[in-house]
């Protein structure tokens, strides 16, 4: 079975080109996100819901809460799917279900860098909490995305030779 890309949908700005990679590689995609969005708007006309060669495009609207698409994706997930998504700790629940986890930069999360990931993550949550300030994420680019069209492309060949 072919692996399906998860698009954790909450404020993400690459729903369209990991739809492109999909539709390209013709495997399936799940769009998640908080149900209050339309998360149909990223589903062309005539994408299929159901499988056709290969291909569909589905959604899974989720609650209202802070973790709701992330726990929601996790349930789904089988080795070799691949999540898109912005969250270190969805991340890394990806990783250990044996997926594959891509951020929205095209930075591919790994087995080998994930525990320092989560451990900067929470030393940088601790100063916010202290009422200090961290420095927030750099301007989103073309390169990045340019980065995670080819990152997720290469993951998504991964996958299906891993498979076949």
């Amino acid at each position: 079975m072919p692996p399906t890309i998860y698009i954790d949908a909450d404020a993400c700005p690459v729903t369209a080109e990991a739809l492109v990679v999909a539709r390209k590689s013709r495997v399936p995609v799940v769009i998640a996100g908080n149900s209050t969005q339309n998360l149909a708007r990223h589903i062309r006309r005539g994408d299929p819901r159901e499988p056709v060669d290969g291909f569909w495009a589905d959604t899974l609207p989720v609650g209202v809460g802070a973790d709701a698409a992330d726990f929601a994706i996790v349930q789904e997930l089988e080795p070799g799917d691949i999540v898109v998504t912005q969250d270190i700790g969805l991340a890394a629940m990806a990783l250990g279900r044996g997926a594959r986890a891509i951020g929205v930069r095209g930075r591919v999360y790994t087995l080998a860098t994930i525990d320092l990931d989560l451990h900067i993550r929470h030393e940088e949550k601790k100063v916010r909490r202290q009422g200090g300030r961290t420095r927030g994420p750099a301007v989103f680019e073309d390169d990045d995305r340019e980065r995670f069209v080819a990152n997720l492309q290469r993951l998504v060949d991964e996958a299906l030779r891993d498979e076949g």
